[in-house]
């Protein structure tokens, strides 16, 4: 009997496959479907200190192996999600959550998390520095060292001692040394890779197709870009690391955890396949048993050796 069960800095799951924020929303859409129990948990739809309307359409664009989004973190504000998407979340979702928080400044990082920490169905926070659909935020944090390092500090500060994990951009040069930053500011996990940006433009209205012009590129295609910055940062730090970028397969979330990834979320692929993770969670054990895998937790960081 194999064992699927991972550990994210005193978060234990059930198994390693979690889908990204802002491709399941706050989970009830898709409890619809199937049973969201089955999933080792996921981080829910990113969340800023004030309602959010997000960027003008069109927001999103298809690509060869991929999709551009423009989205721009709409949500109804941190209030507004734990009054009223947690107590829904809590009817079909029995396991903790990871809560996904963006902002524009520090005071909103730290109040998003201080709120949001404070919630018992919240088992991680997942600090997004690295939105490429917004103005003057996001990114802005997560391309610096030292910035990304200061919204840690702050966070950890007021995080009720639950796990913060920092989800960095792929859109900087090193990104082990923002990693590496953001370790020695106190972060008890990295998360990476956040979209790569892109654009696409309409030959016959020789214009951007995007309203925002740019936006955030996902899918397959990102997949070998974000195995490779995965295996950068776990060679640069010792926290945990929750991999994403491009993964549609379980063989996918495997060569993740090769790398270095204790955990695995998958984003642009929900879009294409609602039953994405269940197929894949029902899948593991098989495909773990013939490549002569006894336990997840022994694979991860195992191709370095």
């Amino acid at each position: 009997m194999v064992n699927t069960h991972v550990n994210l800095s005193g978060f234990e799951l059930d198994n390693p496959v979690i889908p990204a924020s802002g491709t399941f929303g706050y989970g009830y859409e898709f409890a619809e479907l199937y049973d969201i129990n089955i999933l080792g948990t996921f981080s829910f739809k990113g969340t800023t200190r004030d309602p959010r309307f997000g960027n003008p359409t069109p927001r999103i664009a298809e690509c060869a192996s991929g999709m551009l989004n423009s989205v721009g973190l709409q949500n109804p504000g941190v209030d507004q999600v734990i009054a009223e998407e947690l107590p829904r979340l809590k009817k079909c979702f029995r396991k903790k959550v990871i809560a996904n928080i963006s902002g524009f400044s520090r005071d909103e990082y730290v109040c998003c998390a201080e709120k949001l920490a404070a919630q018992e169905q919240v088992g991680l926070i997942e600090v997004n520095v690295s939105c490429p659909n917004v103005h003057n935020g996001g990114m802005s944090f997560g391309t610096c060292p030292s910035s990304a390092a200061e919204i840690t500090r702050a966070v950890k500060a007021v995080a009720n001692h639950k796990p913060v994990y920092l989800k960095l951009t792929p859109n900087v040069t090193n990104v082990a040394e923002i990693a590496k930053a953001c370790e020695d500011a106190g972060a008890d996990g990295i998360s990476l890779i956040n979209t790569m940006l892109g654009m696409r433009i309409d030959l016959r209205k020789r214009k951007p197709v995007l309203a925002n012009t740019m936006g955030g590129f996902s899918g397959k295609a990102v997949f070998p870009v974000a195995l490779r910055m995965v295996w950068q940062v776990y060679e640069a730090v010792r926290i945990p690391i929750i991999g994403m970028g491009g993964v549609s397969s379980t063989e996918d979330v495997l060569e993740m955890m090769f790398a270095g990834a204790s955990a695995v979320q998958i984003g642009a692929a929900n879009l294409q396949n609602p039953f994405i993770c269940k197929e894949i969670i029902e899948e593991l054990p098989a495909v773990m048993e013939r490549l002569n895998i006894q336990n997840l937790t022994d694979i991860i960081g195992a191709a370095h050796s």
